[in-house]
């Protein structure tokens, strides 16, 4: 029996998820987190998708990315597939890296975009891994606001409702005022 085909638009914003095989580590050290950048470098110059944002957990990953005329599952399967072979070799071991199909959601409105970009840079804090999302170093996080600059991220589509104001933007990410049913939304879909 086929898979359920999932829906693509070219142009289109997308949160993505892939989850370690076993809920295993993706990611032992420094350099995977790295060679998992240059992944995303070579697959944006090869696949032409603006990535919004990442946090890379050391589990699982969080994408945001904004698609161009190739399918998600042709790009996610390049990126994936590529990582795989790098951790399996690396870390001398055979099988499977990845837990199954990456989960992908069609974002459809700019309230839930936000709501996505908020919840991939706060994943670090929610998982007690920082008490402050700017000190995660593996996550876009920094470079929304200024601290660290990368060719990987496009900022502007999402800085954009705040004026280009990054400011105003860390106190939107960092404010517990945010509606936490979206949240709460956001996180189930995720973990299904």
């Amino acid at each position: 029996m086929s898979r359920e085909k999932r829906p693509w638009y070219p142009g289109a914003v997308y949160h993505i998820v892939s989850r370690g095989n076993r809920q295993g580590h993706l990611f032992r050290d420094q350099l995977d987190f790295d060679f998992y950048l240059d992944i995303l470098r070579k697959a944006k110059a090869k696949y032409g998708f603006e990535l919004l944002s990442y946090c890379l957990m050391t589990n699982h990953i969080h994408l945001q990315l904004k698609t161009g005329e190739v399918k998600i599952g042709k790009l996610m399967h390049y990126i994936n597939l590529l990582y795989a072979r790098y951790f399996n070799y690396k870390h001398d071991l055979i099988g499977h890296v990845f837990q199954g199909r990456y989960f992908s959601k069609l974002i459809e409105d700019d309230f839930y975009n936000l709501g996505v970009n908020r919840y991939i840079h706060l994943n670090p804090v929610e998982a007690s891994i920082v008490s402050k999302a700017e000190d995660y170093r593996r996550s876009s996080y920094q470079i929304y606001l200024g601290l660290k600059e990368s060719d990987l991220i496009n900022d502007s589509l999402i800085l954009a409702s705040f004026s280009d104001d990054r400011e105003l933007y860390k106190r939107f990410i960092e404010s517990d005022e945010i509606n936490k049913e979206l949240d709460q939304e956001i996180k189930d879909e995720c973990e299904l």
